[in-house]
């Protein structure tokens, strides 16, 4: 069974909320900020950015 593929929510230099797969986030990427994750679905850190965004911790794109 392969191991199903989780997303992160990412906060970049510009303010932005971004959502990547796991193979994305790593440490040498100076540009984020914050992170959140990891989330089982896509769905889910869909859902979790809009209530980021809604508390004022990310801008919209």
């Amino acid at each position: 069974m392969n191991k199903s593929q989780s997303s992160y929510i990412v906060k970049v230099s510009v303010g932005n909320c971004e959502i990547v797969p796991s193979e994305k986030v790593g440490d040498d990427n100076l540009q984020i900020i914050e992170q959140w994750g990891p989330f089982s679905s896509q769905e889910e850190a869909i859902a979790r950015r809009v209530g980021l965004i809604r508390a004022g911790k990310c801008q919209p794109v």
